[in-house]
């Protein structure tokens, strides 16, 4: 009996050191960011910018928003700046993308399988694409200066990685918020929170971006064949 009592007390000593290592070699708890709009509905693709004073700078990347059913896939896109974006189209039809934004003015004219070169993104702020054949084709690249950026899930929340201790710096944005590309939210966030965002959107749909009198000219031009 005292050999069995033994045991059991052997037992229970192990499970409980072994409780006590498994909750020791739990991470601790990260920041996380639930996105919505003042109504309380989940935002999807918002974008989430932490700054912070970062171990090494963000690298820069080569992306690809592809063009299928005439519509931009992915529908918003996050960058270090100094990446790069290329424009590869799936479609059987011809595309001509263009941004007016003033972080970055570019036009690839007329193309269908061959990919343009990739287009360089040297400063920060929002790119708002459109195509001068489809205008409900619009999409956005946020070029970030930030150490992290990402855009929340269909449920408008963010797992955000490890950060230093304290409190930083933290923007978020959204295609509908009011004024478009120049309204950001900005706030605090500590390395445990969990922040919940709330965005006053655009009561109105996205407008496509305007076209210059050639683009509108030469956009006709194609609709009249």
């Amino acid at each position: 009996m005292l050999t069995s009592r033994k045991g059991v007390r052997l037992t229970h000593t192990l499970w409980t050191l072994g409780c006590l290592a498994a909750m020791a070699s739990l991470p601790a708890q990260a920041a996380s960011v639930s996105v919505t709009d003042t109504a309380g509905l989940p935002l999807e693709n918002a974008v989430i910018e932490v700054y912070y004073e970062p171990a090494t700078p963000p690298a820069t990347q080569t992306k690809n928003i592809v063009q299928r059913n005439a519509a931009f896939n992915p529908l918003v896109t996050t960058i270090p700046t100094g990446s790069y974006v290329a424009f590869p189209n799936e479609d059987t039809t011809r595309h001509h993308v263009f941004s007016f934004s003033p972080a970055k003015t570019f036009d690839l004219e007329l193309f269908l399988s061959e990919t343009p070169p990739p287009v360089h993104f040297d400063q920060a702020g929002v790119v708002v694409l459109g195509c001068n054949i489809h205008d409900q084709m619009q999409a956005f690249i946020v070029v970030s200066d930030a150490p992290y950026a990402a855009l929340t899930d269909s449920a408008g929340t963010l797992a955000l990685p490890e950060l230093p201790e304290g409190r930083h710096r933290m923007r978020v944005w959204h295609s509908r918020m009011d004024d478009g590309q120049n309204v950001w939210w900005e706030g605090d966030i500590s390395d445990t929170d969990n922040l919940t965002v709330a965005l006053e959107l655009n009561a109105i749909p996205p407008q496509p971006p305007t076209l210059s009198p050639l683009q509108q000219r030469f956009q006709n031009a194609t609709h009249s064949h």
